[in-house]
């Protein structure tokens, strides 16, 4: 189950760094390998400015997507140990709409505060 979790979440985080690193050209890295940088300094210098909104975004959509994840949470938690999503399900299932209103509320404001930052890096 942990490599089925793990293959469904890199696929998520898989296309926006991807989309990043298609960014750096093969000339980008000649060019710091003709100015005498190391491997280490290149990825300093070069890949991680190029590739720090890729690694925002996908790190942003992982998050979210983990935080609603629900049935992989219910089939693995611990007793006594409860997300925000396995709670407002427990509550909802009882009718008790008033008191999972703050953990849904909760869910969404988490998962709208990535929105607005990838929003942001966008209008850049």
């Amino acid at each position: 189950m942990l490599l089925a979790l793990t293959a469904r979440f890199l696929a998520v985080a898989f296309h926006s760094t991807d989309s990043a690193m298609q960014r750096i050209t093969r000339s980008q890295e000649d060019a710091c390998a003709s100015l005498g940088l190391s491997p280490w300094q290149t990825l300093r210098r070069l890949h991680l400015p190029l590739l720090r909104t890729g690694l925002l975004s996908a790190f942003l959509l992982v998050m979210v997507d983990v935080m609603k994840e629900m049935p992989i949470t219910l089939m693995t938690r611990q007793f006594g140990w409860d997300t925000l999503a396995v709670r407002v399900f427990q509550l909802t299932s009882e009718s008790l709409w008033d008191q999972a209103a703050l953990p849904a509320l909760a869910i969404v404001l988490v998962g709208i505060l990535p929105v607005v930052l990838l929003m942001r890096q966008t209008d850049r």
